[in-house]
């Protein structure tokens, strides 16, 4: 499984459209993914202070081709990356992803 952070409000706008297009697409080319052991660095990096978070989860198996796993810089860890827009029929999951007082934690119903 690969996941990704979003807005509540963002999700539910693309999955009435169903397809979710958020603006890193335009703006870097690609939609970035989280492994499940990447997820918590990303959202306490990028994400802290935000409410109304959900936690996409995607079964890459149904993204297609355009999936890639890159390193940001060499000897980095390597990250999911989709090249196009995500059809929100290969998301399997999505979970409420509040911050605690210690930071973000992952969802117990994610099962890792």
């Amino acid at each position: 499984m690969i996941l990704h952070i979003v807005r509540r409000d963002d999700w539910i706008a693309a999955r009435s459209g169903g397809v979710y297009e958020p603006p890193s697409l335009e703006r870097e080319g690609f939609i970035h993914f989280s492994l499940p052991d990447q997820v918590l660095r990303v959202a306490n990096a990028w994400y802290r202070g935000e409410d109304d978070l959900v936690l996409v989860i995607v079964d890459p198996s149904r993204v297609g081709p355009e999936l890639r796993y890159e390193e940001a810089e060499p000897g980095a860890p390597r990250f999911p990356h989709l090249y196009g827009t995500l059809d929100t029929a290969a998301v399997v999951r999505v979970l409420d992803f509040p911050e605690g007082e210690e930071g973000f934690e992952l969802p117990v119903e994610l099962g890792v």
